[in-house]
């Protein structure tokens, strides 16, 4: 039985090991679509507390702003908990931190 969009996103989430993130297109490239904005819905939906959604960042390394787990920055206190650095301007330091499966 084939996993639903939804379900496909959840799965390569649940794979960015910690002290990563992955930006939303790279998401939406390992599942086979170029809709990150989907991406982007799917974790927003998501309600399972084990699936790391915070280790999903924009393509420059900002926060979502409607992070569902209590904004972005407990999103940002998530991600330093896991040893992820950031640029002056806020921004996950991606250089060092994407993940590259």
């Amino acid at each position: 039985m084939a996993l639903s969009f939804f379900e496909e996103v959840y799965e390569v989430v649940r794979q960015i090991p910690k002290g990563n993130v992955a930006t939303y297109g790279l998401i939406a490239k390992l599942i086979g679509t170029r809709d990150a904005r989907r991406v982007g819905h799917a974790l927003h939906a998501n309600k399972n507390h084990t699936t790391p959604c915070h280790r999903v960042v924009f393509s420059n390394g900002s926060l979502a702003s409607g992070y569902v787990f209590g904004g972005p920055q407990k999103q940002r206190e998530q991600l330093e908990q896991e040893g992820i650095t950031f640029l002056k301007k806020g921004f996950v330091n991606l250089e060092k931190h994407l993940w590259n499966p």
